[in-house]
């Protein structure tokens, strides 16, 4: 079997797939705000990636925000904004995930990684005109 070749089409179905995620836990009666920030994190690191792509780059594999978001700045400037919310994000790339790391986010936590994801995807298609 053959792996197809990575492209920032690609990226952005899974992106995609996380919000959907999303979506079906915000209409869920018990909402589990540990995996709404964890699939926010993941659509915000998998738009980046494809923002990389997109511009030739082979992604690095981390779940960092702020390192991806420093790479996709120095191809557009503009995207230096989101470091806030690529910071806040990144907390839930691990934490959050398992019980040993003491920390269950609520649902503030998990409606402000929903708006954070948001900016991101925003910012990020903006810069990718045709996608």
């Amino acid at each position: 079997m053959s792996v197809p070749e990575s492209n920032e089409r690609a990226w952005l179905v899974k992106a995609e797939h996380d919000l959907l995620n999303i979506e079906n836990n915000l209409a869920a009666a018990h909402i589990p705000w540990d995996t709404v920030c964890y699939h926010a994190q993941q659509a915000a690191e998998k738009v980046l990636k494809a923002f990389l792509v997109h511009h030739g780059q082979q992604p690095p594999r981390t779940h960092d925000l702020v390192a991806l978001l420093t790479r996709c700045s120095e191809i557009n400037p503009s995207l230096a904004g989101l470091e806030e919310d690529c910071r806040d994000l990144t907390f839930f790339a691990v934490s959050a995930r398992y019980p040993d790391d003491l920390y269950e986010p609520d649902e503030a936590d998990g409606r402000a990684m929903v708006a954070a994801v948001g900016r991101v995807r925003k910012s990020v298609l903006d810069t990718l005109p045709g996608i």
